[in-house]
């Protein structure tokens, strides 16, 4: 399978600020990948860098095999763009922006578009005016999907919609992103809305990339372990086997890629005593939260 995304070391700073430094990912043709991190660990940073508005450091981006920073317009138009604070024409109604973007697009095709705006109520005369923040986002994702693009970078899509309308549109993106075979790169701030959408991610914090692979193998081989300690005072942040440790008084949540017999293992041959020892299940959030860290 083709790579449509390749960043290889990719290195960028503000002033004297790393933002991260040797960072390599691809995106597969064909498949959902999303971008998570906390605040300022460079996503949309990264972003820009795709869409050619920064340039890195160091390292390059490709997309179909051509540097983002040169991007030809024959390459320029297989792209769909939303980036955060898109702007729109706000004393346009739906039928108008629609028919007014629909004009700079040779391969344009509105079916999605008005899909789209079927499912989030909004008639064709409503203006953009009149809408909310959530709605505006979605008109904005609506026109990039008329434009028929192979490949989607979108950046906080769900920005501003409620639960309902975020569900909708993350079972609309992704059927339609499989149906058409299209390639989407997406960051989001709500863990949740990716574990629905996302076929790989690439976790990253400010030291570097925590995690790159598929959501199935991350959810099966990253675990959850609580227990309560007998002597609150032990430490248990040396095991080689642990990747985040919460501790409050006695009681413990171990996060690891290890077994439950390592783990327990490791507590019998130190002497140290836990009971209510269980597996917790998570999903995507406490996934990550678990890998990155309350805090």
């Amino acid at each position: 399978m083709n790579n449509v995304i390749e960043c290889n070391n990719l290195t960028h700073y503000y002033g004297k600020k790393r933002v991260y430094e040797n960072l390599n990912f691809h995106v597969r043709e064909g498949s959902i990948l999303g971008l998570l991190g906390k605040n300022g660990t460079g996503k949309t940073s990264t972003i820009n860098i795709l869409n050619g508005f920064l340039q890195p450091r160091n390292g390059e981006c490709l997309i179909f095999g051509e540097n983002t920073q040169h991007l030809s317009p024959r390459t320029k138009a297989r792209i769909g763009f939303l980036i955060e604070g898109h702007i729109q024409y706000s004393f346009m109604n739906i039928r108008q922006i629609e028919k007014f973007y629909s004009g700079f697009y040779p391969n344009w095709k509105p079916a999605p578009f008005w899909e789209l705006m079927s499912k989030l109520n909004v008639t064709p005369t409503q203006k953009i005016s009149t809408m909310s923040c959530g709605q505006r986002s979605q008109v904005a994702l609506g026109l990039i999907l008329a434009q028929d693009p192979d490949l989607l970078i979108l950046d906080d899509f769900s920005m501003g919609l409620d639960p309902g309308y975020r569900r909708l549109f993350i079972d609309y993106l992704r059927e339609y992103a499989k149906a058409e075979n299209k390639t989407i790169f997406t960051t989001s701030h709500i863990i949740q809305d990716m574990e629905r959408l996302i076929d790989d991610l690439l976790i990253i914090d400010f030291d570097g990339v925590l995690a790159q692979t598929s959501v199935h193998e991350f959810m099966g081989s990253f675990k959850r372990f609580d227990f309560v300690l007998e002597n609150d005072k032990t430490d248990l942040k040396k095991a080689s086997f642990v990747v985040n440790l919460d501790k409050v008084k006695n009681k413990v949540e171990l996060y690891t890629y290890s077994s439950e017999s390592i783990v327990k293992k490791y507590l019998d041959d130190n002497n140290i005593t836990a009971s209510n020892f269980a597996q917790v299940k998570m999903g995507l959030e406490d996934a990550f939260i678990g890998l990155t860290g309350k805090y």
